[in-house]
């Protein structure tokens, strides 16, 4: 059995939050294929499906971000999975809207939740790290974290929780690369997916040495005065 939690915040008022993305994740999993109601049990809710060919159970811890630990190892334990099943959905500020990587093991990076869960299991658990962002000055992270998620967030939000809930069975089966495969696919670009303009189709391809450098036809040198007499000087007369 494959044990996938969705971290989060219990709660109508958190819902909507950045924080909560990987409840918003689980929770498109469990729309997209056939699990069983949600359930209380393990201090968290519940549902067992099947995803690629494997037993599955979905887990939203509701102990809060800071215990995640607790649900996810009372839930290991009941069911005997190895560490390397268990897989953790949640928000990474250090990855731009709509990227997400997956990795086995590591550090907290500062997450409550992960830290929870590394002092309860152990650290060699497979993380799937969803980005949301940094907001660029560490005084305004608390806030952004616990914010909700923006209208415009939507163009990339949607479009990613939809993907890996189409992808969810290759975590299941372990195929790590093709699930980032298929969700880079989806996003094509470092910019989160639909935020690509005519200036960034107008510099594809482009170094951001080059976009910086002006267009159109290089100026000619003066023929007369101070700065004509100072360039033949230093290069001599043209011939």
């Amino acid at each position: 059995m494959i044990l996938i939690a969705g971290l989060g915040n219990p709660g109508k008022q958190y819902e909507k939050h950045r924080h909560n993305v990987g409840f918003m994740a689980v929770d498109e999993i469990h729309r997209h294929e056939n699990f069983s109601p949600w359930r209380a049990r393990f201090q968290a809710l519940t549902a067992e499906g099947m995803l690629g060919g494997s037993k599955a159970l979905l887990i939203k811890p509701t102990t809060f971000m800071n215990e995640s630990g607790r649900a996810l190892s009372e839930a290991a334990r009941f069911y005997k999975i190895d560490l390397s099943d268990v897989v953790v959905l949640y928000d990474e500020l250090d990855l731009s809207p709509g990227k997400v990587r997956v990795k086995t093991g590591g550090g907290a990076g500062g997450h409550n939740g992960i830290r929870s869960i590394d002092a309860h299991l152990g650290k060699d658990y497979r993380r799937v790290r969803i980005g949301i962002g940094h907001p660029g000055d560490k005084a305004r992270v608390h806030g952004h974290v616990l914010g909700n998620f923006a209208k415009a967030d939507q163009v990339w939000l949607e479009p990613v929780l939809d993907e890996i809930a189409r992808n969810a069975d290759l975590l299941a089966k372990g195929e790590d690369a093709s699930f980032m495969n298929r969700l880079a696919l989806r996003t094509q670009s470092d910019e989160p997916p639909g935020a690509r303009g005519q200036n960034s189709a107008k510099s594809k391809g482009k170094s951001h040495i080059r976009q910086a450098r002006p267009s159109g036809p290089k100026p000619k040198p003066p023929k007369t005065g101070p700065m004509a007499d100072m360039l033949k000087k230093l290069f001599g007369k043209e011939e």
